[in-house]
């Protein structure tokens, strides 16, 4: 049976780990076996965090709207602005709420009128 040499083989696929790993800090760049590990931990922390990122901005944006309904009014809140948004079918999403509460606040106003009265 002949001798196999694996060498460039495995040369690849550590340099494709090495390259990912590259602005890694200490050993975490330079050692096979611990860049291995960092690149799998890393993979795993962006997979967690993109659907974190989506939590975390819906989060921002009902903090906003709730913060520019209770600014004039007395006893209403984020729930019941969402509340009567549907019972009134205005099909405005909180993102698209968000920015309209920071950028154009008469606008809101006009919103919240509407939905109201």
């Amino acid at each position: 049976m002949t001798r196999v040499k694996r060498g460039y083989t495995a040369r690849r696929r550590r340099k494709k780990i090495r390259l990912f790993a590259s602005t890694f800090i200490g050993a975490h760049s330079r050692l096979t076996r611990t860049t291995t590990q960092q690149r799998m931990r890393a993979l795993i922390s962006s997979h967690r965090d993109r659907s974190r990122k989506k939590r975390d901005f819906r989060r921002l944006w009902i903090t906003r709207i709730n913060a520019i309904t209770r600014e004039d009014r007395l006893f209403y809140s984020y729930s019941l602005f969402i509340h009567n948004l549907y019972k009134r079918q205005l099909l405005l999403n909180r993102k698209i709420l968000a920015q309209i509460a920071l950028s154009n606040k008469n606008c809101f106003d006009i919103i919240s009128k509407k939905i109201i009265n």
